[in-house]
């Protein structure tokens, strides 16, 4: 009845208005404390602002560099930032990996439903959610954005749907030189196993949150999602 766009403005908005009371969404609220209000941050997988606009409100003094691919969500979060006058977010709008290039990503659809959480390159070691509205958007490697050249980034949020691992390997200098903390959310696959060996060999520890705690992940006792890495 709204219309696509209207209907993700809208659901930006209560979402992000609620997410600091929002029971599953605790480990993004701790991860928003560890954050201070000077700090460089990246939103990568920005979607449509959700955590754009809460990551610019605690950074008041600092910048947000949001990172999004997809059309209906790019202009989204371009209103979300105009209805927020957020003057410290710096939309950039294409994909993150370990190859500049053009790309292919999809908009996954399911029972004629568009998930626009689950947009995601094309790769064919992603093997869920292809099916859907494709589109082709430029690709670049972090380590290679102008607008990142000698600055410090304090942290990063990442949320790219099993493709993290090669935004990972394409941020390679950045991260090993700016030491970040590190929100990410990853599925229990080997693109999961990937990132966490490449973070314990950039010196990074892997923690999850357990009651309002960061403990040390442990496979054997924690189902989450949600990792912390963060440098030694």
């Amino acid at each position: 009845m709204l219309g696509f766009r209207n209907y993700l403005f809208i659901f930006s908005l209560f979402k992000a208005k609620t997410i600091a009371t929002d029971k599953n969404e605790g480990d993004f609220s701790y991860f928003l404390s560890l954050i201070n209000d000077d700090a460089t941050v990246l939103d990568i997988g920005a979607n449509i602002g959700i955590m754009t606009s809460n990551l610019a409100q605690k950074v008041k003094q600092g910048i947000v560099f949001a990172f999004e691919p997809i059309p209906d969500n790019i202009a989204t979060l371009k209103r979300i930032i105009r209805f927020h006058q957020l003057q410290n977010v710096i939309l950039l709008e294409y994909a993150l990996g370990n190859e500049t290039k053009q790309t292919e990503m999809v908009l996954p659809v399911v029972n004629a439903v568009k998930m626009q959480g689950l947009a995601h390159v094309i790769d064919i070691s992603i093997t869920e959610f292809n099916n859907g509205i494709a589109f082709s958007v430029p690709q670049y490697r972090l380590d290679d954005i102008p607008e990142l050249q000698n600055i410090k980034v304090n942290a990063i949020k990442i949320d790219v749907e099993n493709f993290e691992y090669q935004v990972f390997l394409g941020a390679q200098q950045l991260i090993r030189q700016s030491k970040p903390i590190i929100y990410c959310e990853l599925w229990d696959n080997e693109n999961r196993q990937n990132c966490f060996a490449l973070m314990k060999q950039w010196g990074y520890q892997i923690y999850v949150l357990q009651h309002k705690q960061l403990i040390t992940f442990n496979p054997a006792v924690s189902s989450t999602q949600n990792f912390f890495f963060l440098p030694n």
